[in-house]
């Protein structure tokens, strides 16, 4: 998909904002719930595993993504959480975007609100898509995982989103620590409780599957705990003439789905135009740039631990979070792609050198107006490619000339600056400087950014 969806908002029949995207594109539209209360309307789609999802299963279709009530960018007041205000929430988004005839796409459960949507509008709902959802809150409740789940999330939310967030990828992974970063920011601890307690549990929409007239379409992956295999497998028997799609591994990790889940989806609704480009992983993006040349950039915030100090810790916190919403967001914007990030800083990659200039210059812009300023460096080379982590000389140069920048500085190496001549940037020779770890001296400009 091209670019990132700008946010919208409608107003609820009650008077509550919901946020919501529309990618435009052809085919069926497809309204996507995506596992409330664990949204994030405009996040998702600058995180490397969410946007790597939405490119394979729906590139060239008119994808529209929202968040329910109390979630995400909506609006996070509410009094009750049920299938009836959810239903608000749909009906106000359907409304404002001018749908006719859609499909609806569910995950977890949203799949309650989603089946009885859809048995009360089968003029209008065309097709269901259920993902890893479950329907029988009660039954849901007594899953032993589903009460440690719980447990957890009401007695130690820091631990929960941490345990959330690796279970969900490798351990210690640049996507691992992305999940905190989005689950804390999807909803507070309160609303996810909230979601769970009012809405999950209370509502059992069983009866409803058997009355279920759209084609419909229920992926399961087979190594999932909450909700288990059997439990998914279950839904898919009582929906008339439903097709269960078996999915290795669990959610979260979606280049193990393969194409899998796009076959699915074209057969379900008819193919959409096709990308002009194909999807890849981000480890894939790593390993196709491995033994080419590659613009590495890295980012550092000068006096992070002053800041801290200063501010304490959550005070800091929110800071460096901002710092990370700026960089990802310039990141998606410049093609660039996030390797790493070490808390106070991030390494990233480039296939251009234009590009990454473009995005260091933007940052520093983005970074005028805020309390941290922050330095980048940058090299080109043809770095070490292993799993979703870059390595060599370049990779080391890069990082040993950020170290030299100053706040609000980007300084880079001569490689770079040869690679961009004529393209309009502006360099000033800094001259040369002793690396740890090189033998020779090396030469570092500084690129001019501030606008005249």
């Amino acid at each position: 998909m091209a670019g990132e969806p700008r946010i919208q908002y409608t107003t609820t029949s009650d008077g509550v904002s919901i946020a919501f995207t529309d990618t435009g594109g052809t085919g069926m539209p497809v309204l996507y719930m995506r596992g409330a209360p664990f949204t994030h309307a405009q996040r998702e789609w600058q995180q490397s595993t969410y946007r790597y999802w939405f490119d394979q299963n729906f590139s060239g279709r008119r994808l529209i993504t929202f968040d329910f009530r109390v979630c995400g960018l909506s609006d996070r007041r509410s009094d009750e959480m049920s299938v009836e205000v959810f239903t608000r929430d749909i009906e106000a988004v359907v409304e404002r975007t001018g749908l006719e005839k859609f499909a609806v796409s569910a995950a977890y459960g949203d799949g309650i609100v989603a089946i009885s949507y859809a048995v009360s509008n089968p003029d209008r709902v065309s097709h269901l898509i259920l993902w890893d959802a479950y329907v029988n809150g009660p039954a849901f409740a007594e899953i032993p995982q589903t009460r440690a789940f719980l447990s957890m999330m009401e007695n130690d939310w820091s631990l929960f989103v941490s345990t959330l967030s690796f279970a969900m990828n490798e351990w210690d992974s640049p996507s691992a620590r992305e999940n905190m970063e989005f689950f804390n920011e999807s909803c507070t601890q309160e609303q996810a409780l909230a979601f769970f307690k009012e809405y999950v549990l209370k509502n059992d929409v069983t009866d409803l599957l058997s009355t279920i007239t759209q084609p419909t379409v229920v992926l399961s992956h087979r190594n999932m705990t909450i909700p288990d295999f059997d439990t998914v497998r279950n839904v898919a028997a009582r929906i008339p003439n439903a097709e269960l799609v078996v999915l290795e591994g669990t959610w979260g990790r979606p280049a193990n789905d393969g194409p899998t889940t796009r076959v699915a989806l074209d057969r379900l609704l008819g193919h959409a135009t096709p990308s002009s480009e194909p999807v890849s992983t981000p480890a894939q993006q790593l390993q196709s740039q491995a033994g080419s040349l590659v613009t590495i950039l890295f980012t550092d915030i000068e006096g992070s631990t002053e800041l801290t100090q200063r501010l304490g810790d959550v005070k800091a916190r929110e800071v460096f979070r901002e710092h990370e919403r700026i960089t990802r967001k310039a990141l998606v914007a410049s093609g660039g792609s996030e390797v790493k990030t070490m808390g106070d800083g991030f390494m990233a990659s480039f296939g251009s050198a234009i590009s990454a200039l473009e995005c260091s210059i933007a940052l520093q812009r983005a970074f005028a107006d805020q309390p941290v300023k922050v330095r980048i460096g940058l090299n080109a080379g043809e770095p070490i490619a292993e799993a979703e982590d870059l390595f060599g000389t370049p990779v080391i140069l890069a990082s040993r000339i950020a170290a030299q920048a100053e706040g609000g500085e980007i300084l880079a190496s001569n490689v770079v600056r040869e690679l961009v001549a004529g393209r309009g940037f502006l360099f000033a020779d800094r001259g040369e400087r002793i690396l740890r770890g090189f033998e020779d001296p090396v030469r570092v400009y500084e690129v001019s950014w501030r606008e005249d």
